[in-house]
């Protein structure tokens, strides 16, 4: 029996609390093997389980202890991994960048993040925002009620240092609740995962990949499309969500935008401004001239992006079913 066949059956003989805080402790590659494993398991006999646990019992009993190395380590990975593998994690273990908590944390996005915090207390969330780059904490504040981030501000105004013992607490309920948690989600939520993937292709990628999908899993490319938000759905606004749009959009990425855009939404941003402000915004979408293409996608990709961040922040309503809009 294989290394990571014996440790998919100890997971799952566990129970799901223990083997959770075991995930949060694992690097993602890792955790997607050994779920692969669990996966593929199929029926184990009780007495087999039982001789299993029995030699993992046995092995620590004949030892006087245990003495953890990089050595060790590498062995141990060696045994599952790929040689190739075990350097790529070796190194990061040995490295100084990238390898804690806290530079996972930087990877996750702003929006999860915030979501989890928000239920954290005040002095937890200063602890956290403290040790995050400042362009993320200040993300990640921004997508919080104003009186719970004014809290935070005023805890991390008051932290002129973190003792070592609440750190490594901290990072112990994020290792363990949080990052094994998001684990779990990101497995069950992989169409969102995607539908975000595919907002960031150019619209020209965009459909081929979709198209090819659509081909070998019909089902799954219209999850994706549902959870989708692209510049052209932005007819979905309410008149009131275009004035919130239009106060946040960069005003020189607007008019590249709206070059390539179909009348329809063209006539809506140009109807929810003054009529100097859209005479000004006409006049200066013909003084472009050609555009290229790739431009265009990219303006309108910003745009559409900066509709799904209001939207997080409960500024606007991207699916507003309004009947009230006219267009001309």
């Amino acid at each position: 029996m294989s290394g990571l066949r014996k440790a998919s059956i100890l997971m799952l003989a566990m129970g799901e609390e223990t083997a959770s805080k075991f995930f949060g402790m694992m690097h993602d590659e890792e955790i997607k093997q050994l779920s692969a494993a669990m996966a593929q398991l199929g029926a184990v006999q009780a007495d087999a389980v039982e001789q299993l646990c029995a030699e993992f019992v046995e092995t620590f009993e004949s030892s006087p202890g245990l003495m953890g190395s990089f050595e060790s380590t590498e062995n141990l990975l060696s045994k599952v991994l790929s040689r190739d593998r075990v350097n790529q994690i070796m190194e990061e273990i040995r490295g100084p960048a990238g390898r804690t908590m806290w530079d996972k944390l930087g990877n996750v996005s702003e929006e999860i993040l915030a979501s989890y915090l928000k239920n954290e207390y005040p002095q937890t969330v200063a602890v956290v925002l403290s040790m995050l780059k400042p362009d993320h904490s200040a993300r990640v504040l921004t997508l919080m009620s104003d009186s719970f981030a004014i809290e935070v501000i005023l805890r991390m105004l008051r932290m002129e240092s973190v003792q070592k013992d609440v750190l490594d607490r901290v990072e112990r309920i994020l290792r363990v609740e949080f990052m094994s948690n998001l684990a779990r989600a990101s497995r069950h939520d992989s169409h969102r995962m995607l539908a975000n993937i595919f907002n960031n292709f150019d619209r020209r990628t965009e459909v081929r990949f979709m198209t090819g999908l659509e081909e070998k899993n019909r089902e799954s490319a219209e999850k994706i499309k549902a959870q989708m938000f692209t510049f052209a759905d932005l007819l979905r606004l309410s008149p009131q969500g275009i004035q919130v749009l239009l106060r946040n959009v960069d005003k020189e990425q607007l008019p590249i935008a709206l070059k390539g855009a179909t009348p329809e939404i063209r006539n809506l941003f140009l109807q929810s401004l003054s009529e100097r402000a859209s005479r000004m915004l006409s006049d200066e979408i013909a003084s472009l001239g050609p555009v290229k293409l790739r431009d265009v996608e990219a303006a309108q990709a910003i745009i559409a992006n900066v509709a799904k961040e209001l939207a997080a922040t409960g500024e606007i309503e991207l699916n507003s079913d309004s009947d009230d809009r006219v267009v001309e």
